[in-house]
């Protein structure tokens, strides 16, 4: 049911979270498991964080797959610059992903919250149906 499964991962432990259930999931269906992190430009960053640093992110995106590798899950990595969401539902549209899975505080989830989420930005602009596992 879900041949390309996207799962983009940041720093936050939300994600970290959600790996079980990405690799679960990837099992059960057998599916192709691309990992994504975006390198935020620090001038556009929200605040300057350790996502705006590509040698953090590489790093991140290695220790990922040898999570996943360590459960014989095979995965492919993906590192963009840009804004996130965005990024991350172009290259959902790219690789034709059949799902993005992501982790989620809930926080931008709350329609009285002033600042939209990474999370609530790609379930309204993403090309596929989008797990959020909080």
């Amino acid at each position: 049911m879900f041949k390309t499964v996207l799962f983009p991962i940041d720093m936050s432990s939300e994600a970290q979270q959600a790996a079980p259930k990405v690799a679960e999931l990837v099992k059960a269906h057998q599916s192709r498991l691309v990992l994504l992190s975006v390198v935020e430009p620090r001038e556009e960053a929200s605040q300057p964080s350790a996502q705006s640093s590509p040698e953090a992110v590489a790093k991140l995106l290695g220790q990922a797959k040898a999570l996943f590798a360590a459960q014989t899950i095979e995965t492919e990595v993906i590192e963009r610059e840009g804004q996130p969401a965005f990024v991350i539902c172009d290259v959902a549209d790219e690789l034709n992903a059949d799902l993005i899975v992501m982790g989620c505080r809930g926080v931008g989830l709350i329609e009285d919250v002033q600042d939209e989420s990474v999370t609530t930005r790609v379930i309204n602009l993403s090309p596929c149906p989008v797990l959020i596992i909080p």
